[in-house]
């Protein structure tokens, strides 16, 4: 029930006419906050007295966004180039029983035989796309063995008109002799690097089972190889090495530890070869070419329990050298019938790229919803899908 008041003084009159100013001015007031501006309530309240609300407040009714608003998203499928042998930079000179040392964009190649009845001493240089001539071996040889680096190398052993022991460190441009082995031989396996290196099998009047290791001053007996394999290949490093390959067993692999030889767990090669290449390490290993009643093409993978076929070589030899790993070989040189100067590169051609879906949304200013484009067609077309956007809340500070 309402409150009636009986006016019977003028003061009755007067309290009540302030009573409806002051009403109407807060309507007012309020009707200006929501139709017009901040500012305007502002006036209505108190001329000018700070806005006296903080906090957040949510407008209902309508807001309208010009414009719009797209984005846009894509997904990229890279598929790898097959793996294969390619050719490479030919060697300026043609040899086989030569040594090698590097990886496949700084390759050395060193020694070996020129097939006029000349054992050979100069190195050869690869940078990836061509070969170029550097300092000679102080002591010319050939079916040596090598490891190190392109600028760090080491020769070893080999055979110079009879078994030879000298050992020759190379330091980017000329080889200077150092510690001699303690057994000479040629047709030996050799892995490590210059300070670090490793000399096993080979023959000296008979095959051997020696292996040797080098701290890059002086060498020293490590534990002796299985079977004395010569004419085999060899990859890894002092304390993790690997000997495969060469007679007169010709598929068999052993892993070196630093300390003695084992097959325990080992798997052998797929075919019998001798006179073959190696590269890489212990538990990924790369063989390659060889000669088993002719002159071989076949290329192996080793990955540290068991080898693999792998595409072959484009040519056929034995006699050759390697250098690198099972990601980035390099075949160099070797016989196959006649001396030859190619060079072969083995790793994954270049990768394609393809674009196997693209997403594009568009946003509508009128709905507040978002709309997935099918690829090629326009906001709206069939096949559109609208989706409900979230609540829009603006802050006021």
């Amino acid at each position: 029930m309402a409150n009636w008041k009986k006016i019977t003084t003028d003061t009755d009159l007067t309290t009540i006419s302030a009573s409806l100013t002051i009403t109407d001015q807060a309507i007012n007031a309020s009707v200006a906050a929501l139709s017009g501006s901040a500012s305007t309530a502002r006036g209505l309240l108190g001329g000018g007295d700070p806005f006296p609300y903080t906090g957040s407040a949510e407008i209902t009714g309508s807001l309208e966004e010009t414009g719009s608003v797209s984005f846009a998203s894509s997904s990229i499928q890279t598929t790898p180039g097959t793996t294969a042998w390619s050719s490479g930079g030919s060697m300026d000179t043609a040899r086989f029983n030569l040594a090698g040392a590097g990886t496949q964009n700084a390759g050395l190649a060193f020694g070996g035989y020129d097939g006029n009845q000349m054992i050979v001493g100069n190195t050869e240089e690869y940078n990836g796309v061509s070969w170029s001539d550097s300092g000679y071996l102080s002591t010319y040889r050939c079916v040596l063995a090598g490891a190190g680096t392109q600028t760090a190398g080491l020769a070893f052993g080999g055979n110079y008109y009879g078994y030879t022991a000298d050992t020759e460190e190379y330091n980017g441009s000329s080889w200077s002799s150092t510690a001699y082995l303690n057994v000479g031989r040629d047709e030996l396996g050799g892995a490590g690097t210059q300070n670090a290196a490793l000399a096993f099998g080979g023959n000296c009047y008979g095959s051997l089972s020696c292996t040797e290791e080098y701290n890059g001053n002086s060498w020293s007996a490590g534990g002796s190889l299985s079977g004395g394999p010569y004419s085999l290949a060899g990859a890894g490093t002092q304390n993790a090495a690997l000997a495969f390959g060469g007679r007169p067993y010709g598929t068999c692999t052993q892993e070196y530890n630093g300390a003695s030889w084992s097959t325990v767990g080992v798997g052998n090669m797929n075919s019998s070869k001798e006179r073959l290449g190696g590269a890489g390490t212990q538990n990924a290993a790369l063989a390659f070419g060889g000669y088993n009643s002719g002159y071989l093409t076949c290329s192996e993978e080793y990955n540290g329990v068991s080898w693999s076929t792998t595409p072959s070589l484009l040519s056929g030899r034995c006699g050759l050298g390697g250098a690198g790993s099972t990601t980035a070989g390099l075949a160099f040189g070797g016989y196959d019938g006649s001396l030859v100067t190619c060079t072969e590169e083995y790793g994954a051609g270049s990768s394609t790229f393809t674009e196997i879906s693209t997403k594009q949304f568009d946003y509508s200013h009128t709905t507040g919803k978002t709309m997935i484009i099918p690829p090629t067609s326009d906001p709206g077309v069939a096949g559109a899908l609208w989706n409900n956007g979230g609540t829009l809340a603006i802050s006021a500070g």
